[in-house]
């Protein structure tokens, strides 16, 4: 491994596959969009254990948390046609601006590809479902009309696995994720940077249950958020 890099840290290893801690800001294998960009996990994880390997699915660059990767092309296969059928289940962890409705579902249909415009692209099905953890009150005026900015934490359940999903079901809500570069609001993200400390599209991967592609039994791989969850105000904070 290139001296200057961190070792993945591992969340699970056997004979088929691996779950690492994948960190924001790295990029899950090269792509033409991040061209510039030569670390990533899949070159690093395979400098880290000399072996090669097959992501299962896909993080975006910014989101940390529970990565799956398999070992051989079959269990990759096998991992993929798991998350296409829909049986991997997956719980996220997300900062979102304002405060949503407890819980709640959305099933609006999102565009198949998220880089083009919405219209003209086959409409796909789409479900996410959501339940508030905390809200808070930062002390930052980020409208004309409020004195402070409202924001919650929000465990969220995608029932299916459209790219971005996450991210633009929360933007039509009106409850854009924090940090989102892309579909969130610029101002309140470099506001919330600078009281923070932290730059960071905050969106986390806590949870993966799926079955194991040898056993069938069900495998649960868990990531606690990194450090710089914990700069945020705690359930005890004046909201």
């Amino acid at each position: 491994m290139h001296p200057h890099l961190e070792p993945l840290a591992l969340l699970h290893r056997d004979t088929h596959l691996v779950a690492v801690f994948k960190p924001a800001g790295l990029l899950v294998h090269r792509t033409m969009l991040d061209a510039h960009e030569t670390d990533d996990v899949v070159t690093r994880l395979q400098a880290q254990l000399g072996v090669p390997v097959w992501p299962a699915h896909r993080l975006d660059k910014g989101t940390s948390g529970v990565l799956l990767l398999a070992l051989d092309a079959a269990t990759a296969a096998h991992l993929g046609a798991s998350f296409a059928q829909g049986a991997a289940r997956k719980q996220y962890l997300a900062w979102v601006r304002g405060w949503p409705a407890d819980t709640g579902e959305t099933q609006r249909p999102l565009a198949r590809d998220p880089e083009l415009p919405s219209q003209g692209q086959p409409q796909l099905e789409a479900c996410t479902r959501w339940q508030v953890i905390d809200r808070q009150t930062l002390p930052l005026q980020t409208h004309a009309d409020h004195a402070g900015t409202r924001v919650a934490l929000v465990q969220i359940e995608p029932l299916t696995g459209r790219r971005h999903q996450i991210r633009r079901h929360f933007k039509a809500l009106a409850h854009p994720l924090i940090g989102d570069a892309t579909h969130g609001k610029g101002p309140l993200n470099r506001a919330i940077a600078q009281h923070l400390g932290v730059a960071r599209l905050w969106l986390h991967a806590q949870q993966l249950v799926i079955p194991h592609p040898a056993t069938g039994q069900p495998l649960t791989l868990q990531a606690q958020p990194g450090a710089e969850w914990a700069l945020w105000p705690g359930p005890d904070a004046a909201a």
